[in-house]
């Protein structure tokens, strides 16, 4: 493999030619040798004209892509325009809009929406690690504000008022000098939340919160203690101002960059936060491949992502 880029204008020359690209997945994802996706078949043999490879032995798909079995299946759009893609993805410190990647890509924005999802896939957390020593858990409501409703929407959120102010509650918790982990939940009674804690937290860690009833009843099994914001906001060790931290950044990110999320993805737009903090101190390159090395075994098709079936896939 040639000298690798490390910043995005690299990025841009290096995988404008197609050679260079496809060589790069293959790398990365057969570093052993390219085997068949079907049989497994390391007999295969490679068609330049097509950059496709053909397995020798006789079965419906012989011929195969790099692209087949990542999140780049069945996408007409070449690599050399979807490596740059999610380089900027995965390096944009508040994110980068469907509209601003579509213009960058000269594709459309609804093609760019569906790459940023497929990316987002890739940006999923893959660790079920529990986190322990200290870990600060905290909540926060993602929404438009109350006061900028129509006031029959405000009427209505304030007959159904169920605690949450018309918003999506979000669940999270961070590991000190660790990762960030963050969920969307129906609401913020014990149920979810104890389960978001001890699924996510090994027994015996020192759990720091504010001073929010819910997880004040986790039955001994966590060391908990907390702070109370109405007189302070740090008590020794006990603060959750890395959460807070993380709130403020999802927050710019999801208000100043992506404007207006649907709930039902929600989750997505999380993963990615979670990735970006989690490796913020790695360089562009570093974040680059651990994105890369994660498309491999992963799909999503428009179908899925919009819920509807009959919809034309855009890319």
């Amino acid at each position: 493999m040639n000298k690798l880029p490390e910043t995005l204008q690299e990025a841009i020359l290096y995988f404008t030619d197609q050679d260079n690209a496809i060589e790069f997945v293959r790398d990365i994802r057969w570093p052993d040798g390219v085997e068949c996706p079907t049989c497994g078949s390391k007999e295969v043999i490679y068609l330049k004209n097509q950059r496709r490879w053909k397995c020798k032995h006789d079965h419906s798909k012989q011929q195969f892509s790099v692209k087949v079995g990542t999140i780049f299946e069945d996408s007409p759009i070449g690599l050399d325009k979807w490596l740059p893609a999610a380089w900027l993805i995965t390096t944009c410190k508040n994110g980068i809009s469907s509209y601003e990647l579509a213009k960058d890509l000269k594709v459309t924005q609804k093609t760019a929406w569906f790459m940023l999802h497929r990316v987002r896939l890739a940006m999923k957390a893959k660790s079920f690690e529990k986190l322990s020593g200290e870990v600060e858990a905290d909540e926060c409501f993602i929404g438009g504000k109350v006061r900028n409703m129509h006031k029959h929407s405000k009427r209505r959120i304030k007959a159904n008022n169920d605690g949450n102010w018309g918003k999506t509650v979000v669940l999270g918790l961070l590991e000190r000098q660790g990762h960030v982990r963050a969920m969307v939940a129906p609401n913020r009674r014990n149920t979810h939340v104890h389960a978001h804690v001890l699924s996510n937290v090994e027994l015996g860690s020192a759990l720091y919160t504010d001073e929010a009833d819910m997880y004040k009843q986790l039955n001994g099994q966590i060391v908990h203690e907390f702070v109370d914001h109405i007189s302070t906001y740090v008590q020794g060790r006990v603060h959750i101002n890395g959460m807070e931290n993380f709130w403020s950044l999802l927050k710019r990110t999801l208000g100043g960059t992506y404007v207006s999320v649907d709930p039902m993805h929600l989750f997505r737009y999380l993963d990615e936060q979670c990735f970006r903090y989690n490796f913020r101190k790695l360089t562009d390159q570093e974040k680059f491949m651990i994105v890369i090395a994660h498309v491999i075994g992963q799909r999503l098709t428009y179908a899925e992502l919009t819920g509807k079936t009959g919809e034309k896939d855009p890319i």
